[in-house]
């Protein structure tokens, strides 16, 4: 009988699923059902910097002006605001390892350094089991060098590694002109694994209205086609290195794929809004007789089988080599 469980960044999961960061972890009661359906873990919905800065500058802006009249005042209400936020968010931590018996990943977006370091601890203290950062800095600054835009990263994690002692994940996208030597010295900063890959609200034109708006918030099926060949890629070059897969896993198929390529974890989230909870269930039931038609025992008997450097012509996982494939293909 196929056995799930498996250790991600040295935390004892019972099975390579993981609940991502959504508004639905932000819920201790939809977690505890998804604890139920068998998840091995839950990352909680991230707080977001950007959202912090926002609220600050609401008030003030409500405040018609508030901030000038009373100078004095500003930074009071700001410290304020961003404490009140920071603490209802340390209290989802303590919730939910409350009523959990699977790790809580605390989950942090943000696109600078500063008091997150502090703000780490506070999480740490709360019970949190690991902190997955996720950073995302869309490179449309033509001055600023790639080199600088890396270094924002790596500042980030040399920082929260250095006051914390639970382990941290790094979610990245994949706007990196060298993705693999990016993903290696992330790991040499002191992350203990890397989450492929953050998917961000998309822009959208709507031609009747002539108006700017936001594509759909759900991934697709066809979007697990990008995280598929950079697990198997990155995992081939080191296999030591942890990846947590996310986008596109809308099935138990493809969370199989994404272990045959390397991933350590798989994490779900558009499909848990789509088919409901229990679809967890359905993916770990799919993974378990998929293990026992192949006489998979654990997970470690197949985990990165089909890894770039595991398979005879690694070239397949490169785009470049797309004609050269399809060639001698008939259709």
């Amino acid at each position: 009988m196929a056995d799930l469980k498996t250790k991600y960044m040295g935390l004892e999961l019972r099975s390579p699923i993981i609940a991502g960061s959504c508004g639905l972890t932000s819920d201790v009661e939809k977690m505890v059902e998804m604890e139920k359906a068998g998840v091995g873990a839950v990352v909680l919905k991230s707080i977001f910097e950007e959202q912090i800065n926002e609220e600050t500058s609401g008030v003030f802006k409500a405040g018609y002006g508030m901030g000038d009249a009373y100078p004095e005042a500003e930074d009071y209400i700001k410290a304020y605001i961003r404490s009140n936020t920071i603490q209802k968010y340390v209290e989802l931590v303590r919730n939910a390892k409350s009523r959990l018996t699977i790790p809580v990943i605390a989950s942090v977006n943000c696109f600078s350094g500063g008091e997150w370091i502090s703000f780490a601890r506070q999480l740490e203290e709360a019970g949190a089991d690991a902190l997955e950062l996720n950073v995302f800095i869309l490179p449309v600054n033509e001055f600023k060098e790639s080199a600088e835009v890396e270094n924002v990263y790596f500042d980030i994690v040399k920082s929260i590694k250095s006051q914390v002692k639970i382990p941290v994940a790094v979610k990245i996208s994949h706007y990196f002109t060298n993705l693999t030597a990016f993903v290696d010295k992330i790991k040499a900063y002191g992350a203990n694994a890397t989450t492929l890959f953050n998917r961000f609200y998309e822009p959208d034109i709507n031609i009747n209205t002539l108006e700017m708006g936001a594509a759909s918030v759900f991934s697709t099926a066809a979007e697990l086609r990008t995280t598929l060949r950079w697990t198997g890629i990155l995992a081939g070059k080191d296999k030591r290195l942890e990846i947590s897969a996310s986008t596109g896993v809308h099935g138990g198929e493809a969370a199989v794929k994404l272990l045959l390529a390397g991933a350590t974890t798989v994490q779900v989230c558009s499909v848990l809004y789509e088919k409901g909870i229990h679809v967890i269930e359905d993916i770990n039931n799919f993974v378990g007789k998929w293990m026992d038609s192949k006489a998979f025992k654990t997970i470690e008997d197949y985990r990165g089988m089909l890894s770039y450097s595991s398979i005879e012509n690694p070239d397949l996982y490169e785009r470049a080599q797309f004609m050269k494939y399809f060639s001698n293909k008939q259709y």
